[in-house]
């Protein structure tokens, strides 16, 4: 399912990214920061319409030959990106936007602890463990 989870900062740099296939690291970097113009994109043609909701999940970024890239973005315009393997047909919506819920919850659990600086890397081993659960029920 999950191959590449990132978190981006409001500034789009990556606070985080974690892919499975550790030897296609790069281009999971790669496609990432790529889908970071199609979130601007979806951000700012939207604009006012989606401003009201609370939850901003974008949905299918694009798709590539082998992966789907899913974006989703806080309030504070802090980008969520889930990279998935195409060959998962059986993977619906509701089910990323799940990932997604998930994945902000323990995003607010970090900034919550008052040993983190907004903007350092995300080091927390509870993050992590949530993030490696995704990936790990996926495959």
């Amino acid at each position: 399912m999950a191959v590449c989870i990132a978190v981006i900062a409001k500034e789009n740099y990556p606070l985080y990214i974690r892919s499975v296939p550790t030897q296609g690291e790069l281009k999971f970097h790669y496609t990432v920061h790529t889908s970071l113009d199609v979130v601007e994109e979806k951000i700012s043609g939207v604009g006012k319409a989606l401003a009201d909701q609370r939850e901003l999940y974008l949905g299918l970024l694009y798709p590539t030959e082998d992966y789907k890239v899913y974006g989703y973005v806080t309030n504070s315009k802090v980008k969520f990106v889930i990279v998935v393997d195409s060959s998962n047909a059986s993977l619906r919506d509701n089910e990323i936007r799940s990932m997604f819920r998930k994945l902000h919850n323990s995003f607010t659990d970090v900034m919550c602890n008052p040993f983190y600086n907004p903007g350092d890397p995300i080091q927390s081993k509870a993050f992590d463990s949530i993030v490696s659960a995704m990936m790990v029920q996926a495959c």
